[in-house]
């Protein structure tokens, strides 16, 4: 069995130094600020060239990689076509296997945005953080002609999911083991910028059972993703968990605001940030 620095070894060999990276951490609902931190970032005239992320972060970025616009994806929510968790939320007999619900919405919506299911026919360099059950660690995954099934398996929520099984392997969500996977891209480019949804905010008010739960999950989800975090030159965290929750999916006009607003005053805020503009086109 590979480690995990075997595997970044064995792909680091061959790829190309990229000058901006960005990593994108998961969050479900809350992950749709990653589109507001995209936009405000190529406002700026900041454009990265290669994108890794784990479960929602993982379904922004496939598309975003594929050339999509912030805009452009924006408007597939309005659409409805960006999965909701009215959709996710197929209760059916699978629940008694493995997950209360399969992964097919997500599959098909990849296949929808991305029909040539190809990480090398991406427009940008594009890495997947998944959790493998049955090694008990995370791996990245860039190359495949899957890429559908490395997303969905990226986006596997334990206990609503059923776990994806590839190559005789159990995955589920990248996040369970690393929601913030900055750790490709940080030998491959000049510079790294995390988008991480779930920072941790002090408790300081009695929780009530279902409020421990969800605290408690976010603690997790943000203490592995401290490794990624100092991985990252520049780090932009969005305020929407202040407001809003994982399944928050209805309110992602606001989640989008709220991720736009968080990039554009860390580029004031950091105004270093701007030597990785782009040249702008006359």
């Amino acid at each position: 069995m590979k480690s995990i620095k075997e595997l970044f070894t064995q792909s680091v060999v061959h790829d190309t130094k990229h000058k901006i990276g960005l990593c994108l951490s998961g969050g479900g609902a809350l992950g749709f600020a990653h589109i507001g931190v995209i936009q405000a970032l190529e406002d700026h005239q900041i454009f990265p060239d290669v994108i890794s992320g784990s479960s929602m972060g993982s379904i922004v970025g496939s598309i975003y990689a594929a050339g999509y616009t912030p805009a452009q994806m924006l408007q597939f929510i309005k659409d409805g076509k960006l999965y909701k968790i009215t959709n996710i939320m197929n209760f059916q007999p699978a629940f008694w296997k493995i997950g209360l619900s399969d992964h097919a919405p997500i599959v098909t919506l990849m296949n929808e945005f991305i029909p040539n299911n190809s990480f090398d026919k991406l427009e940008k360099k594009l890495y997947v953080c998944v959790s493998n059950l049955t090694s008990a660690s995370w791996e990245i995954i860039s190359k495949s002609e899957k890429l559908d099934m490395w997303v969905a398996a990226s986006c596997c929520i334990p206990g609503i999911f059923n776990a994806m099984k590839i190559n005789n392997m159990m995955y589920v969500d990248g996040g369970l083991l690393n929601n913030l996977p900055s750790q490709p891209l940080r030998d491959r480019c000049e510079f790294v910028i995390g988008s991480d949804v779930i920072p941790h905010l002090e408790s300081k008010k009695v929780l009530k059972s279902r409020d421990t739960l969800v605290e408690s999950l976010r603690v997790a989800l943000h203490q592995n993703s401290l490794a990624g975090r100092t991985k990252c030159d520049y780090l932009i965290e969005s305020e929407a968990i202040e407001k809003h929750h994982e399944f928050n999916y209805d309110a992602y006009q606001s989640i989008y605001q709220s991720g736009y607003r968080a990039a554009s005053q860390f580029i004031s805020n950091n105004p270093e940030i701007l030597k990785l503009q782009s040249p702008v086109k006359s």
